[in-house]
């Protein structure tokens, strides 16, 4: 399931690089497909991914970067896709198998009249 995580941080408190290193933070947590702030002073990091552990991204800012606050959690669901009118095609489902080979005499014009040869 796609989720929207919003997190406030605080990146102006003195430290260089606050940014860099919260925005790398976000980017290295499993699931996570985007990463962007937002905000008046660019303070909210906006997290979108599938299955985002938001409890743990946000206790992982803490110890890093310095306080961050849980704004918001969501899920993002796309209606356009469910119902776009394509049916997908199905095809059975066998075993292939090895063709039958098909045995018949060739007759023989060319009769020996000796039997002993």
């Amino acid at each position: 399931m796609k989720q929207k995580v919003v997190i406030r941080v605080n990146l102006n408190n003195g430290k260089k690089n606050a940014r860099t290193k919260a925005l790398r933070i976000a980017v290295g947590v499993q699931g996570v497909e985007s990463v962007s702030l937002q905000g008046e002073d660019s303070s909210q990091i906006v997290v979108v991914g599938n299955d985002i552990d938001s409890v743990h991204l946000t206790s992982l800012l803490r110890k890093k970067v310095g306080s961050a606050e849980l704004m918001s959690l969501s899920p993002i669901s796309y209606e356009g896709d469910k119902h776009n009118g394509i049916q997908p095609m199905v095809w059975p489902a066998y075993q292939a198998s090895v063709p039958y080979y098909y045995t018949y005499d060739v007759p023989d014009n060319n009769q020996d009249s000796c039997t002993i040869m």
